[in-house]
């Protein structure tokens, strides 16, 4: 592979790739789709901060929200410039505040506090950065199934490949963007990366998304300021409890005419 071809293979989100396919005695030889695993080295004020493994599609957004999740920016204009070098795999951020050192920011977990209650596992950054949500607004049950039967529909990549996941930031009725990636956590930082670039408020929105609701995902939906999450799978029992001291509503196993609602009700209408 020369240098031209590896660059086209790293701006891509699906190979395509040589197997067997074997049904009962049944052989088939034939390429299938795969989803693109590409890592992303992040260098702050010269500074090396993190490695993110990603689909490298839309990494400008994930760059972008990956570090307002990590507490390094709290709007867009923190930024003063972004390179992304794709040949080299490097992302390299200048941020306005020069003093700012990327050591600070990178911490073991302990045990912290939220809304007083000290029980919860945090790194030190989500502690500053995880909001309280207390945003009144409902939804009903069929616009949250409806919602994401559409999500599912914009699936593409997932139907072909099986490897990739996928969440939207969505109101009512509709999808406002669509984001997908082989990490969870990767697409609900392409989501706050998104916002923060076009400015979306996220008051009276939802997540819906594909994956497990572990407490990464539930607090990178917290700092985005969003009040509820739906998701075709489960939730983790540290996603529910942060959830409910949080005020955040998850949906879980939401498929076809069926969910379950597992925290803060009231925003659901029966």
């Amino acid at each position: 592979m020369d240098n031209h071809d590896h660059f086209i293979f790293q701006k891509r989100k699906i190979l395509k790739y040589d197997l067997q396919k074997i049904n009962k005695q049944l052989i088939d030889f034939k390429d299938d789709d795969i989803a693109v695993e590409f890592p992303i080295t992040l260098k702050v004020n010269g500074e090396e901060f993190a490695t993110l493994v990603c689909t490298p599609i839309q990494i400008e957004e994930l760059v972008i929200g990956f570090l307002a999740g990590e507490g390094l920016i709290r709007v867009i204009a923190d930024i003063h410039d972004i390179n992304i070098d794709m040949e080299t795999g490097f992302a390299n951020i200048e941020l306005k505040n020069q003093n700012l050192r990327v050591s600070d920011f990178i911490e073991k977990r302990f045990v912290g506090s939220c809304c007083g209650k000290s029980r919860q596992f945090y790194f030190q950054n989500d502690v500053k950065t995880a909001k309280t949500i207390n945003v009144k607004g409902t939804f009903s049950v069929s616009q949250c199934l409806n919602l994401m039967t559409l999500v599912e529909e914009e699936s593409q990549h997932f139907k072909k490949t099986g490897g990739i996941h996928q969440g939207a930031l969505c109101n009512h009725s509709e999808i406002l963007q669509f984001q997908s990636d082989i990490g969870r956590h990767n697409v609900l930082d392409k989501i706050y990366g998104h916002n923060l670039i076009n400015n979306m408020r996220p008051q009276g929105k939802c997540i819906v998304f594909s994956g497990r609701i572990s407490s990464e995902v539930l607090l990178k939906t917290a700092k985005m300021g969003i009040g509820m999450i739906i998701s075709k799978s489960a939730p983790t029992n540290l996603a529910l409890d942060l959830a409910n001291e949080l005020g955040i509503t998850i949906v879980g196993f939401a498929r076809g005419d069926k969910m379950n609602v597992y925290t803060h009700q009231e925003r659901i209408e029966i």
